[in-house]
């Protein structure tokens, strides 16, 4: 029997949220749920039907028509109109595991009972989540202020029996969607269209998916950091922790620790240096690492504290009868987060490619390029060319979005936060990372050849023993691409237990 979360009022985590996800449990609204919806719903219904007066979104038109009044008998039209009015999201489709993570948050953010839908609705995007029906989202279209209001209107067509979904690798129209469940389309009704195209999801559930993979790649990091630094025959004198006890920032700490941990019982650490000091590539780890991990920390509590909020517009307070037009859906926090989540990420980038360009430049015993014919074999020479235009990417990818703004609907919405723009680089970012560190882990099994007899640590070998059944060692020219590709989906089947992550 398939497991089942109820979706409540019980603050998710990045790791709940991935365990939700991943182990395809079905949701089902809690009975306190379904009372909020319900009773945000009666509630404005009973508003609409006592009151001429204007409310934005509600019985009025929308950003600079926010004073066109709208009769009753159009409210649905008017609903209608929004979603279809707004799907003009361009660019590449969003990727399907990301999709339902928008479906996710965004059932989630309605749940709370602050903005004023149907059960119905509520229930046929848990039908959509439940059945693995996932509408066809763009990656453009989004400024991150009015939410991200073009890929949340790609999200809400299908409920409307329009736009496209993807079932079981195949696409379909809203209305075929419909037909071959034999749903009916949602009649939207007042605040619904509003409530659905407002808010944060196509964001949030970007930085939901990027975090995850950023602390995978944070933790390999350190392991191919520790793989290089024997390879390269450095010293484990940097990572003495009364060195950054008086330094204590926190990543940097773990970062030192989990450096010597990996090295335990490594005999290449351990043996006598010819020089005193190693190049700031390795010198500097539990620094530069762990600069970065405490930037992940931060990234992932302003990602937390916004898959557990209401951000559409306007809220409805049923208890203190109030209904307020404001701007929770503004993306500003998860705009700076990308930003600086961007900019971490390729760093860590950075000072990887630095090692790999250390491991091939033919110091410390190391032949030139790792090749034993160097001259006749290019050997590792431009894996690291690749390592280094990738890194470069990154670093103009990593230039902010979010001190940009630019105005729209006829001056109303005068700021914007660019989050968008921002979660879609930063994915840029962290998928480039991933072969910058297959380069670097690439380089580092291939010098720690050239280091045997001698060893490194049973942590370390047992790595490089699972990874040489995935890439041989390399003794003469070949096509380098295809051992890259499969050192990429080596990083990618490799499973680390969660607190190894997020301890």
């Amino acid at each position: 029997m398939q497991e089942t979360h109820y979706i409540d009022n019980k603050s998710l985590s990045l790791l709940s949220i991935n365990e939700i996800v991943t182990t395809n449990k079905q949701l089902i609204l809690s009975e306190e749920a379904t009372k909020r919806i319900a009773k945000c719903r009666r509630y404005l219904d009973e508003k609409l039907s006592k009151s001429e007066k204007p409310m934005y979104g509600i019985n009025t038109g929308f950003g600079a028509l926010y004073n066109v009044k709208i009769s009753t008998k159009n409210l649905t039209t008017l609903q209608e109109n929004l979603v279809m009015s707004h799907a003009c999201g361009t660019g590449e489709k969003v990727p399907n595991e990301i999709v339902k993570l928008m479906l996710f948050l965004k059932i989630q953010s309605l749940s709370y009972g602050h903005s004023g839908v149907q059960l119905a609705t509520v229930n046929r995007l848990i039908d959509f989540y439940n059945h693995n029906i996932l509408p066809v989202i763009y990656t453009q279209g989004s400024l991150g202020a009015s939410g991200d209001l073009a890929p949340l209107a790609h999200l809400a067509l299908p409920l409307i029996a329009k736009g496209e979904v993807t079932f079981e690798d195949k696409n379909y129209s809203g209305e075929e969607i419909l037909d071959k469940f034999g749903w009916q389309k949602i009649e939207l009704q007042a605040k619904e269209g509003l409530a659905l195209l407002n808010g944060t999801q196509f964001m949030s559930a970007y930085g939901v998916s990027i975090l995850l993979k950023s602390f995978k790649l944070s933790y390999l990091t350190d392991v191919f950091g520790a793989l290089s630094l024997d390879a390269f025959d450095g010293r484990i004198e940097p990572f003495n922790n009364l060195i950054h006890l008086v330094r204590p920032h926190n990543g940097q700490l773990q970062t030192a620790k989990r450096i010597k941990e990996f090295l335990t019982d490594s005999e290449i650490i351990r043996q006598e240096k010819k020089h005193i000091q190693d190049p700031y590539s390795f010198r500097c780890i539990p620094q530069v690492h762990g600069a970065s991990k405490d930037t992940l920390n931060f990234v992932k509590k302003t990602i937390e504290t916004e898959i557990n909020s209401v951000t559409d517009n306007p809220n409805i307070f049923a208890e203190a009868d109030e209904i307020i037009s404001g701007g929770n859906f503004h993306g500003q926090p998860l705009a700076l987060g990308f930003d600086f989540l961007g900019i971490a990420l390729a760093e860590l980038g950075n000072i990887s490619e630095r090692r790999t360009f250390q491991l091939v430049s033919g110091s410390r015993g190391l032949p030139s390029f790792l090749v034993s014919n160097p001259g006749l074999n290019s050997g590792f020479m431009i894996p690291q060319y690749t390592a280094a235009s990738i890194v470069s990417q990154n670093k103009q990818l990593a230039t902010p979005a979010s001190v940009d703004s630019i105005v729209s609907s006829n001056g109303q919405e005068d700021h914007v936060s660019m989050g968008a723009n921002g979660a879609t680089k930063a994915k840029r970012i962290v998928d480039n990372l991933e072969t910058i560190l297959a380069i670097e882990l690439l380089n580092a099994a291939q010098a720690l050849e050239f280091r045997k007899p001698i060893k490194t640590s049973p942590f370390l070998e047992s790595l490089v023993q699972m990874y040489r059944s995935e890439v041989s060692f390399i003794e003469e020219d070949k096509v380098l691409h295809d051992d890259i590709v499969k050192t990429i989906n080596f990083i990618q089947n490799l499973t680390i237990d969660s607190e190894e992550l997020f301890g």
